[in-house]
């Protein structure tokens, strides 16, 4: 299976731990992995304009490195979310990538998803993963789970091995 990770942080702690462990793990299960660094892309959030629908063809006027993500929508079997929560939600980084998505409509190959989120503080990202369940809802991919840490489990080495591990069950 193709997996392709979208790891919306700007930097590199505790949601890069938790890609770490979810990219391991799905590797050792013979899953083709590549993660792409949304949150330290240049990605613009989407316009509204309806360009991609009406003259683009399904692309978006907007040029940015949204050209390096769409490809990955278009080809992967599983896409994985990932992103710190900023003020309960995701990152903007990684809003705006997943809202660009407007331009192709519901990823092609797509079956399931995943969600990977790192807080400070717990329960702060229930909307994060309410958002991420609407979206899921809405393309018609099966989730496959939601993995939070949050305070000191971002730091806890079982926390991450339990993420390798439901990575090496898909």
């Amino acid at each position: 299976m193709k997996i392709t990770i979208l790891n919306g942080s700007p930097r590199k702690q505790n949601t890069a731990a938790m890609v770490e462990a979810f990219a391991a793990g799905a590797r050792e299960a013979g899953h083709e992995v590549d993660v792409l660094h949304v949150g330290r892309m240049n990605i613009a959030g989407c316009k509204g304009c309806e360009y991609c629908h009406t003259k683009g063809e399904g692309k978006c006027i907007q040029k940015d490195d949204m050209d390096k993500v769409i490809p990955a929508y278009l080809e992967s079997d599983m896409l994985v979310f990932a992103s710190p929560v900023y003020y309960f939600g995701m990152t903007a980084q990684l809003a705006a990538a997943i809202q660009r998505v407007y331009c192709i409509g519901k990823p092609a190959k797509a079956k399931k998803a995943a969600l990977l989120l790192s807080s400070g503080s717990p329960n702060t990202g229930r909307s994060a993963v309410a958002s991420y369940q609407d979206m899921l809802s809405y393309m018609g991919i099966e989730d496959a789970g939601v993995c939070t840490l949050a305070g000191e489990e971002n730091k806890s080495e079982e926390k991450l091995a339990a993420i390798r591990d439901f990575a090496k069950s898909l």
